[in-house]
């Protein structure tokens, strides 16, 4: 019995970063990689962790890392692994299916160290997509959360006004929101007004 506790223990010990080497650093990315769809800046950051862990327990120099790093990138950029523009598109029609709002789309995409540009991109083509993804993504949110006329119970004003305080919270504005919130069916919420 105490053997198997003192085995459990073992397992759940951190095991030691490995050291930074080409190899190493490319097994790490591609791994990665192979589970998430990233951006470079991204990538870049899970990396540094992974440098700054090895440097900090081996004693070994982060530029030596950084440089490895940053050349690794070049090639997955010159390649085609690592595409910004077509993470961004991906990721924004992703969030766009959510019901997320083009503010929400847009602080997503910075969090995850993608450029303006390609942000801008990204929103272009959910527009050629959806003739209005603003009000496509404001009555999917005001369906999933049972808002305006798709609530279950009589509206009040109170309730009213709550509804269009989600609304704004989840990043519309408020001329979309009161447009959702205030249509007498569903039916209306099919073409924006």
């Amino acid at each position: 019995m105490k053997d198997r506790e003192e085995n459990k223990i073992e397992k759940r010990k951190k095991r030691n970063p490995r050291k930074v080497t080409p190899k190493y650093l490319d097994n790490a990315a591609l791994y990665y990689l192979s589970r998430y769809a990233t951006s470079a800046e991204n990538l870049r950051r899970v990396m540094m962790r992974k440098i700054h862990r090895s440097a900090n327990h081996h004693g070994t120099d982060v530029e030596d890392g950084i440089a490895l790093l940053e050349a690794m990138i070049a090639r997955y950029l010159d390649s085609g692994l690592l595409d910004d523009g077509a993470y961004a598109k991906a990721r924004a029609a992703s969030l766009h299916r959510r019901g997320n709002s083009a503010r929400v789309i847009t602080g997503k995409l910075r969090q995850k160290g993608v450029g303006n540009d390609d942000i801008a991109g990204a929103l272009q083509a959910l527009s050629e997509e959806d003739h209005d993804p603003e009000w496509a993504a404001a009555v999917m949110v005001a369906k999933r959360r049972r808002l305006g006329p798709f609530a279950t119970q009589k509206t009040t004003e109170e309730t009213r006004e709550k509804h269009l305080a989600a609304l704004a919270r989840a990043g519309f504005s408020y001329d979309i929101a009161r447009r959702v919130i205030d249509a007498e069916s569903e039916e209306d919420l099919e073409q924006p007004s």
